[in-house]
Formats: structure tokens, C-alpha cells, sequence
């Protein structure tokens, strides 16, 4: 990874990486501002945003931007999370200066035209009913509600209906004007760049003004409790987990280990022994969210009510020994190995390569490279492992729930 960073005299941030062999170019427009940094009468603001700046600007439609990308064979999209927001486009390298000039409109000049906000506000509220239909996801929002309560991560990215109907367009455009500045924003790019790439981000950039906004740091206090949406449904599906570390925190490479030898693929304990020995679950997997001032080690499992107490007993118990005892040396070893090639596979393109330099320079991360982190993972043996596992799995335990149960079904298996 060879990248240089500039950095704008209005505050922008711009990091680009050269790849020659290819050629296309990705350009993320990476916004330091997400769902926790919204007060009520915000919430939701940021996705609702995420929506907003492809209608355009004065000078340019919805359609014109569409059609534009469209007209180049571009990739375009946007996404948000709790703690950034990202505007992206992949484009042939001959192309980028059209995806620059695209992107700047988009972020700088946005114009909130108030049909345009009705329209997409109706797009949202469907957004928001289809994530209501999936059961995946409402075990997911139980789970961060129960283990985040009152903390700013706790509030659904996407809003409530409530929120949504009444935001105004003045909500929307001091949001916008208060979070979207060049201080808070990082332009990441990599791929098949031009000598000037610089200089024709400076010009479609460097005019934009605004100051940076803090975000205040909150370490949430956990409680052992269970969040259910209780349904009449075929398959129970369960987010059961702890508070873990946050995400600058050295032991998240002993982390990382351990948490594909618990049920990270389908040669790790728990698929093995829930989906593969006793055949109780399809889908069972664990995984790690860590934010700025707060993270969280989980387990899901989809499985049949009737079920769920001997999955949930299962899951303590494998989370226990890893705790107690580890991982043997074979499975610490191919975890390294898993950890070594998804690390080499996934920067096999521009986009990835993008990501991960935008991502991680906005939220202040150490830039590593493969070999670079490759050594950290190497150096880990079997006591970092359970040093880790500790911190990450021992409770208080949270539950998120979606099924015919009630929050008392599960206090012996969160106390």
C-alpha cells in the first residue's frame, strides 16, 4: 500500500493510492457524521441525506446525475452506518474527471427542492417498512437497543416513521450545512489515477467551506437484558452477545482470531457443533461491531423455537471455552491463514482498496499495510487469544429477539 495524503487549506482531506495495472478508479466521498450524531428531532437525518444529494442541485436534476453516470458505464451509490456516510463512484480511468465533478455537485450544492423531499421521504418510509419484514434485521435493532440503551449508537440508522414524516426540509438543510464540510469529509481514491488528481479535486473542492464538528466520546454502562419482538413465526432468530472492545484497541487481532474460530466460517465451533453436529440451525455465525467509544462481540442464530434453549446453552458454552482454555494450535493456525488471504483477496480491486483508506483514515485509524498487519496477526499465540476472548465475551449478556416469546423466556441465559 503506497498512498499519499493531502490535506486542503479548507480542511479536506485527500488520500489516493496508484494502481497502474488497472484501468477504472473508485472515489468515496467518506462524511464523518451517522445516526449517532443526531438529536431527536434529527434522527434519521443522515440516511435520509444519503437519499437527498442524488436529486441534485440547482444546476443539476436528479435525472442529469443518473443519466451522467449511466452515459459512462459508472458504479454509484452511497451508504450509511452509525458513524460515517460515504458517496462513491467507479468509473474507467478516463472518466474520473466526470466523477469528481459529479460527486462535488452532489456534496457542496445540494437543493433540497421540497417536492423532491416528499418524494424520497416516501421512498424511506418503504425502506424502513421492508427492514420492519425481515426478521434478521429487527433481531439486530433489539440487540443494539438492549445493549446500547440511552447510548447515541442505539437509535436505528434509518429513522422511525415518526422521525421521517416530520422532518422538514429546514431539519434537513441545518443538518446538512452543520455535518457536511470539508473539515469532516475525506476524499479516498484509488486506482488508475491521472498526474493531476490533486489538482482536479482542488478545483472541484477547494472552494467548499465549513468548520469540523466534534463528536463527544460516551462509554455506555451495560446491563444483562433481553429485547423481544414478539411474532408468531416459524424461526426464532437470536442476537445474543456482550460489550467487547472499541475499534482502536490493540487486542483486536486476538480478537479477530477468536472470533472466526468461534463462528466466523463453516469450519468454526459453532456452525460445527449447532448447524453441522446436531443440525438445530441454517444460518449461525458471530460477529464484532466496534465503534469510536463502544463495541459489541455477537452470536446469531436462526433456529426453531422449540429450540432455542438448547441453542442458547450451546452458544454459552462454546463462548466459555474459548474464555477458559482458547483455541488449539490447528485452529489458531487456520485462523491466521483466513485472517492472510481475506486480507490479500479483498484489495484486489479499486473499490476495496478505496474503502479501506477512506474508512480508515476518517475514523483515525493506523494505516497498515498487508504485511504490516500480516506480522501483528502472526505474533498472536494462544494467550493473547483468551486475554482477548475475555475482555469480549464475559457479559454482561444481551439478548434480541424476534418470536413467540416473551422478555422472560431468556433471564437464565443472560444472568
Amino acid at each position: 500500500m503506497d498512498y499519499t495524503l493531502t490535506t486542503l487549506p479548507n480542511g479536506l482531506r485527500i488520500i489516493a493510492e496508484h494502481m497502474p495495472s488497472i484501468r477504472s478508479a473508485s472515489i468515496g466521498c467518506w462524511v464523518d457524521t451517522g445516526s449517532r450524531d443526531e438529536d431527536p428531532v434529527e434522527a434519521g437525518a443522515s440516511h435520509f441525506l444519503e437519499h437527498l444529494l442524488f436529486k441534485g442541485s440547482e444546476d443539476w436534476s436528479a435525472r442529469r446525475i443518473a443519466e451522467t453516470f449511466d452515459g459512462i458505464g459508472a458504479r454509484h451509490n452511497a451508504f450509511t452506518s452509525k458513524e460515517y456516510t460515504c458517496f462513491w463512484t467507479r468509473t474507467r480511468d478516463a472518466d474520473i474527471p466526470i466523477g469528481i465533478e459529479v460527486l462535488g455537485e452532489m456534496l457542496q450544492r445540494p437543493s433540497f427542492r421540497q417536492e423532491e423531499i416528499d418524494s424520497e421521504r416516501n421512498v424511506v418510509l418503504e425502506e424502513i417498512n421492508m427492514n420492519e419484514d425481515d426478521p434478521t434485521d429487527v433481531a439486530h435493532e433489539q440487540f443494539i437497543e438492549a445493549i446500547w440503551e440511552s447510548h447515541p449508537l442505539s437509535p436505528p440508522i434509518l429513522g422511525t416513521p415518526e422521525s421521517i414524516n416530520a422532518m422538514s426540509r429546514d431539519t434537513i438543510a441545518e443538518y446538512w450545512g452543520k455535518r457536511y464540510t470539508p473539515e469532516s469529509t475525506v476524499i479516498a481514491v484509488a486506482g488508475n489515477l491521472p498526474d493531476n488528481m490533486i489538482e482536479m479535486l482542488t478545483d472541484a473542492f477547494g472552494s467548499w467551506e465549513g468548520g469540523g464538528v466534534d463528536r463527544e466520546a460516551v462509554t455506555p454502562i451495560v446491563e444483562s437484558r433481553a429485547r423481544v419482538r414478539t411474532k408468531d413465526t416459524e424461526q426464532a432468530h437470536l442476537i445474543f452477545g456482550s460489550p467487547s472492545i472499541v475499534r482502536d484497541d490493540d487486542r483486536r487481532f486476538a480478537l479477530t482470531l477468536a472470533d472466526h474460530v468461534l463462528g466466523g466460517g463453516m469450519s468454526s465451533r459453532l456452525f460445527r457443533e449447532i448447524r453441522e453436529t446436531r443440525g438445530l440451525a441454517y444460518a449461525v455465525h458471530s460477529f464484532r461491531m466496534p465503534f469510536l467509544d463502544a463495541g459489541a462481540s455477537a452470536v446469531y442464530v436462526g433456529t426453531t423455537p422449540s429450540q432455542t434453549d438448547e441453542v442458547l446453552r450451546i452458544v454459552r458454552d462454546e463462548i466459555e471455552k474459548v474464555i477458559n482454555d482458547g483455541i488449539t494450535e490447528e485452529e489458531l493456525e487456520r485462523a491466521k491463514g483466513n485472517i492472510k488471504g481475506s486480507l490479500a483477496l479483498g484489495l484486489e480491486d479499486a473499490n476495496s482498496r478505496m474503502t479501506r483508506l477512506g474508512r480508515t483514515e476518517l475514523t483515525g485509524m493506523e494505516h497498515l499495510t498487508v504485511d504490516e498487519t500480516v506480522e501483528r496477526i502472526a505474533a498472536i499465540d494462544n494467550e493473547d487469544i483468551k486475554a482477548a476472548a475475555k475482555v469480549a465475551y464475559s457479559g454482561p449478556y444481551v439478548l434480541g429477539a424476534v418470536g413467540p416469546f416473551a422478555e422472560d423466556d431468556f433471564a437464565e441465559h443472560i444472568s
